[in-house]
């Protein structure tokens, strides 16, 4: 059983979070809500374009510290929505979220599902109620990204990629001709492969090389994080190893949960995944074990809308709720909250 509303992940997750947080992040201690507060530039989250064309203004290392925040996080960054307490009432959680606010520059309640197919109506509900509430306390709405997902209800890979256009369809066949040189190898977590000190630093260099490719820096995860979550072995966990010989290609770290499969952490050595196509091949192997899993959904994460949107991924959106304390700073930024709306201005382009 979850713990929290809008879970979709197992709770261990959420406790490897509490007890590692990532680096430079302070836990919020607060009964029944996970929080975390940090120093937050508003430029982190923006279009990449935008974002370097703000950077390259003259003298941006001096004047980036008027952008950056003390700012509380309602939620965590491994669950993909914000965990929130059924038991807590509306008014309460709101009269909670801004006695929170009186202590930072701005308290964001992050990821809130808008009628999202992954969860019950009963979480859809709340959340929506919450957002309705707090827009009327002096929350502004500023709109979340774009959570990419697959149902499984095709027969074969043959059938899901028969939905897809021609050309689309001819480009990852020849990707997925890659398989044939790939070793792939499922590992439960918690096993003895992971309680070796050496490998598990090895799978933690591989995620450290991806998080520096990636445009936003925002949690930096721990080591001590990662060696938790690999030794846990009541999580659900599930570890895809990608070979080539004996040189570790990639992995993918995943859990099967809730009759999902949820895509949460990547490695590469990117030599070879490049060379490999295997962000292409793993994403159909992960579409494959969980057909023969017969799950619901395959849940493949926030980022890279548009290439998931081509590898034929649906996408259901989130809300931030923001509580900014400073009147004058609320009045800056509530007008130009578009700017931060990076996914949404990508789905209305290509939809």
């Amino acid at each position: 059983m979850t713990r929290f509303l809008n879970q979709l992940e197992p709770q261990s997750l959420v406790d490897a979070f509490l007890k590692h947080p990532p680096q430079d992040f302070e836990l919020y201690l607060e009964k029944e809500i996970p929080a975390f507060t940090m120093q937050f530039n508003l430029l982190t989250t923006l279009d990449s374009k935008l974002k370097k064309k703000i950077e390259n203004i003259y003298g941006y290392k001096r004047w980036k510290n008027f952008i950056t925040f003390q700012t509380c996080f309602m939620g965590t960054t491994v669950t993909e929505y914000s965990p929130l307490c059924a038991q807590k009432d509306i008014n309460e959680a709101i009269r909670l979220f801004k006695e929170i606010g009186k202590e930072q520059s701005l308290t964001i309640i992050k990821d809130l599902p808008l009628n999202s197919p992954l969860l019950s109506d009963l979480e859809n509900k709340y959340s929506q109620n919450l957002i309705e509430y707090a827009k009327k306390q002096g929350f502004f709405v500023v709109e979340g990204q774009a959570l990419a997902y697959v149902p499984i209800n095709f027969i074969n890979r043959e059938d899901y990629l028969s939905k897809l256009s021609k050309s689309r369809r001819k480009n990852l066949k020849r990707k997925l001709k890659c398989l044939d040189y790939l070793r792939i190898e499922w590992v439960k977590t918690g096993t003895t492969k992971f309680q070796s000190v050496e490998f598990c630093k090895y799978l933690y260099s591989l995620y450290f090389s991806v998080y520096q490719q990636s445009e936003i820096h925002f949690d930096l995860l721990t080591i001590n994080f990662f060696n938790e979550i690999l030794l846990d072995a009541e999580s659900g966990g599930c570890v895809a190893l990608y070979w080539f010989g004996e040189e570790l290609v990639g992995y993918n770290i995943c859990y099967e949960y809730q009759d999902n499969l949820i895509d949460k952490y990547i490695g590469f050595n990117y030599e070879l995944a490049l060379k490999f196509n295997l962000y292409f091949v793993s994403w159909f192997v992960n579409l494959d074990y969980a057909l023969e899993r017969n799950l619901k959904y395959y849940i493949a994460g926030w980022t890279d809308p548009e290439v998931k949107a081509q590898l034929g991924a649906k996408f259901t959106f989130t809300t931030h709720l923001v509580w900014v304390r400073q009147p004058i700073l609320r009045q800056v930024l509530k007008p130009i909250k578009h700017i931060f709306e990076a996914d949404k201005k990508w789905f209305q382009l290509n939809t």
